[in-house]
């Protein structure tokens, strides 16, 4: 029997890309998946408000299954040191074997998770591989996190996960993710995906300041603002993701927030943490599911659908009024803005190799630790 046939029988498919122009991404903002993914970030948001990191719960025998494959991940990054590439501040080569060694054991990563269907493995799989980054490129961004987000709602759908587990889902595995993240930006040097990472808001990841700021909606003291005052950052950011994450931010990068990360700066500016929360919400829905340069890599299958032609009568008709866009050199399709940089952009350095070639130390990796309207 070929794959195809056991593909066929079984009902899951390995994820595929679909959106290839304007008219399959504003399919997908009307379809069931955009649905899909939005109602799930909303439900993982609403079982973390006012929850601390250390308030995780200590998950069940199917979280700490996935939370032990996070596990073999780093034990994998640190067998697979960063090879001597001094004369460059871009992504190190290593990262091609890391990624390549990830690989190879997802299967059987895959098979230690109790509940999920054997026959899924080979669609789930897919997006747990590109949760780590571009392996040609040796870069990361929230494209890639999207996977991972992808991924933890595969295993949802598949009855893996229940909604008990969101809280645990988001403070200690996607945290875990988080922190499994940073250490292979630091050892890896990898590159922002894109030329301004996040549209300006971190160079990498978005969804920890979502769901960051959803944990601190209710808090009686703690005010956007707070960012500014480092002794709050030393003091919090243990518990608090949006914490955190500029604290990291700082750890890493030169000047003020104002000068390295202008939006962050401006949105600290907002009163309420609940209208940051809800204008993150508003800007990863447009800047990141969409976004042609993000989405003409996303990945559907079975579990995560794209609409057919057929299903969508304004995607055939549209489809059949405009010729598909083509690839570059690099496989990718670019918006036609005049110039080509809005998917590939300049080759941006690690700010972690930035940072170590102007002679800060690098921070060491712990356990602990465009604009849309947010008023």
């Amino acid at each position: 029997m070929t794959d195809t046939e056991q593909n066929e029988s079984t009902g899951f498919v390995v994820p595929t890309k679909h959106i290839l122009s304007k008219a399959h991404l504003e399919a997908f903002a009307c379809s069931p998946a955009h649905a899909a993914i939005m109602g799930f970030i909303d439900g993982l948001n609403a079982a973390i408000v006012g929850r601390k990191l250390s308030e995780a719960g200590e998950g069940n025998e199917r979280t700490q299954a996935v939370m032990d494959i996070l596990e073999q991940v780093l034990d994998i990054a640190k067998a697979t040191p960063p090879v001597d590439n001094k004369l460059s501040r871009f992504g190190n080569p290593a990262f091609k074997t890391f990624y390549d060694r990830v690989a190879a054991a997802s299967d059987a990563m895959h098979a230690s998770i109790p509940g999920l269907p054997a026959e899924a493995i080979p669609e789930v799989q897919t997006y747990f591989q590109h949760s780590w980054g571009n392996r040609e490129r040796v870069d990361y961004g929230s494209g890639h996190e999207l996977n991972f987000l992808c991924w933890l709602l595969s295993l949802t759908k598949l009855g893996v996960f229940h909604e008990e587990d969101y809280t645990y889902l988001v403070l200690g595995i996607f945290w875990r993710y988080i922190l499994v993240m940073r250490y292979l930006q630091s050892t890896y040097w990898l590159e922002p995906a894109g030329s301004h990472g996040v549209w300006g808001l971190d160079d990498y990841q978005f969804l920890p300041f979502l769901w960051g700021a959803g944990q601190l909606k209710t808090h009686k003291h703690l005010r956007p603002k707070a960012i500014h005052d480092p002794e709050i950052l030393d003091a919090f950011a243990s518990e608090y993701m949006y914490l955190s994450c500029i604290a990291f931010i700082n750890s890493i990068k030169t000047a003020s927030l104002r000068w390295h990360s202008p939006m962050l700066d401006d949105i600290s500016a907002v009163k309420t943490w609940d209208k940051v929360n809800s204008g993150m919400r508003k800007m990863y829905a447009a800047e990141v599911l969409g976004k042609l340069p993000v989405m003409q890599h996303a990945l559907f299958g079975s579990l995560i659908p794209f609409p057919s032609p057929d299903d969508d009568p304004e995607l055939k008709a549209a489809l059949e009024e405009q010729p598909l866009a083509q690839p570059d050199a690099h496989g990718h399709i670019h918006e036609d803005k005049g110039w080509a940089m809005d998917c590939c952009g300049i080759p941006v350095p690690s700010a972690f190799a930035e940072a170590q070639a102007h002679g800060a130390k690098p921070p060491v990796f712990t356990q602990g630790i465009k604009p849309i309207p947010f008023d």
